[in-house]
């Protein structure tokens, strides 16, 4: 994504590793004093990290995939992929625990704070490196299905939940927001190991892309990149704000003090109360449960299975920074589908409702 693009987040089972050595001082602060710690004082950096993993897992599945660039990765303020290296930006947040605690309780969840979602927002990061690396957005075939990459970025823009011209990768429709992003998520979805792309998509225009991005994998197999400096832009030790505007900023921008409309629903279906300590967390069994539940919800109100999967993807989300729990198990899968057909689900995917993100 561009420099001032943040995404949304996805679930997932696995999360990160602790990273061997001495704690920093900063990490027994309290929130408050942590806030008015300086990024650039944080002195994070990637190698050795599970965020370094990650970026080799990412790289290896390019070489599979017989593209010959490979991405470096540092540490800054956001997930981003600039022009001019072939490079993915971390954000500090990530590196490590002490970091995530504080990000989930700013923003109530952590974009990239598992391995599954980490690497779903690398496979993304890597379609700007591709796009970059090998000029295709000059491609007239590119354009005629994307756009024109030289379109500047909106501030929010307005999805259509039931469009079938976009894959869906990441939450809240990211492939509309500006044709750089549809090619990027029409790559990850392309990269994904084991996504059975064709049979997903098929029948939606949306496949079209994926076809497109298969076939220009395999000319691209035969090319070299184009060369470019290994740079790092805006790492994380020359960036002087503190935690605290940092926060500032992004929770202004996402309006974070909204309560989420899913709150309320899944404090009926779940507890967060102490005497529930024991119960099964409500995430965990909800990914336990996630193909018979999208199945059911999908054959009782005919809404398209990749939008459900978006939808289960945000109550999963919320059901973590709640910190939920599930004491009667039993009756998870018929609430959670009689969750997902009702008006929660119309209001974020009806045809007759588009809704407006910030970028």
């Amino acid at each position: 994504m561009a420099k001032h693009c943040v995404m949304a987040r996805i679930a997932s089972p696995r999360g990160p590793r602790r990273s061997p050595g001495a704690e920093p001082a900063w990490a027994a602060l309290p929130d408050d004093e942590l806030l008015e710690v300086r990024l650039k004082d944080l002195k994070l950096a990637l190698r050795g990290t599970w965020l370094d993993e990650c970026l080799r897992a990412l790289n290896g599945e390019l070489a599979a995939r017989g593209l010959s660039v490979r991405a470096h990765g540092w540490i800054s303020d956001e997930w981003f992929s600039p022009q001019d290296t072939y490079g993915i930006a971390f954000p500090f947040w990530l590196a490590h625990p002490r970091l995530i605690r504080l990000e989930r309780r700013m923003m109530h969840t952590v974009e990239g704070g598992t391995r599954r979602e980490c690497m779903r927002l690398l496979r993304h990061e890597a379609g700007h490196v591709v796009q970059h690396a090998y000029g295709v957005h000059r491609r007239r075939r590119w354009q005629s299905l994307f756009g024109r990459a030289s379109l500047p970025y909106p501030d929010h823009y307005q999805a259509n939940p039931v469009s079938r011209n976009y894959v869906q990768h990441l939450p809240r429709w990211y492939a509309q927001c500006h044709p750089d992003e549809d090619f990027a998520e029409t790559f990850a979805v392309w990269l994904t190991p084991r996504a059975n792309w064709r049979r997903r998509y098929a029948d939606w225009p949306a496949l079209e892309k994926l076809d497109y991005v298969d076939e220009l994998a395999a000319e691209l197999a035969a090319e070299k990149p184009i060369p470019h400096k290994r740079i790092e832009v805006d790492p994380l030790g020359k960036l002087s704000g503190t935690l605290g505007d940092h926060y500032e900023k992004k929770r202004e921008r996402y309006a974070i003090d909204t309560p989420s409309m899913l709150d309320r629903d899944l404090r009926r279906i779940f507890t967060s109360r102490s005497s529930a300590r024991g119960a099964p967390r409500a995430d965990t069994l909800i990914r336990r449960h996630r193909s018979e539940i999208l199945r059911a919800a999908s054959r009782w109100n005919g809404a398209y299975p990749v939008a459900l999967d978006a939808a289960l993807d945000d109550i999963i989300d919320r059901t973590r920074a709640l910190n939920l729990r599930a004491p009667g198990a039993r009756k998870l899968k018929s609430d959670i589908t009689a969750m997902l057909t009702s008006a929660a689900v119309h209001a974020h995917y009806s045809a007759s409702r588009r809704r407006w993100f910030a970028v």
